[in-house]
């Protein structure tokens, strides 16, 4: 399980990576609101500890940010802001929890623990990146009236570029998250259901296309046709 921690406060996020990893999870910590959005893009993690006051990007927004984007990422707000009006802010921003600082850690693992179980029951119906349209029940990707059905190996890789429409979508990140870290895949696998994806947004009529950017990855971008 991979925790991401966002905490302005440097040695706040080392202690709150400590307590996370030591009750057995994989966490990292970014120190800003931008560098938060990114990271919860990026599909690799999943369930973030955020705090409202970041530098660049409050939390509050950075949580709006992914849930019009389509992105059920579980989020616990870790604040020292404890009115109740902030805590209805919080959660009617999207986030899944709240807790106000200071905290004591066996109730932060045990909200923690809580999120991660119920992730599969955190549903956005569709996330939505120009003119495509990506159903989340059904895997349908939709351009207008025309749509095709994706398999679940070209749901995932999609559903990646299109919640991470702000930066780029390395193929080290598509084969972990997709594909785990067995070893069953390489990335020629990758390139393969990007050349499936590409066909199937060019068969519904699309302006989207997935751009390689060499030695970096992918990401979508938006042509404009005559």
């Amino acid at each position: 399980m991979n925790i991401l921690v966002v905490e302005d406060e440097k040695n706040l996020a080392d202690a709150l990576v400590k307590i996370i990893s030591d009750a057995g999870y994989r966490c990292e910590a970014v120190y800003d609101g931008k560098a938060g959005l990114v990271s919860c893009e990026s599909g690799l993690y999943d369930a973030a500890v955020m705090d409202v006051m970041l530098p660049i990007m409050d939390g509050f927004e950075v949580v709006s940010r992914l849930r019009r984007e389509g992105n059920a990422l579980p989020i616990l707000m870790l604040t020292a802001r404890t009115t109740t009006s902030d805590k209805v802010e919080g959660l009617d921003s999207g986030a899944d929890d709240y807790m106000t600082k200071p905290f004591e850690s066996a109730e932060l693992l045990a909200r923690l623990r809580a999120l991660t179980r119920r992730q599969g029951d955190v549903v956005m119906e569709q996330a939505h990146f120009a003119d495509l349209t990506l159903d989340l029940t059904t895997h349908d990707l939709s351009c207008g009236e025309k749509s095709v059905h994706l398999s679940g190996k070209e749901f995932e890789v999609m559903q990646m570029l299109m919640g991470s429409t702000s930066r780029i979508v390395s193929k080290q990140d598509l084969l972990t998250r997709v594909w785990g870290t067995a070893g069953e895949a390489s990335e020629n696998s990758v390139e393969a259901y990007v050349s499936f994806l590409r066909k199937k947004i060019s068969h519904i009529g699309s302006k989207v296309q997935i751009t390689t950017l060499r030695m970096l990855g992918y990401r979508l971008e938006t042509l404009e046709r005559d």
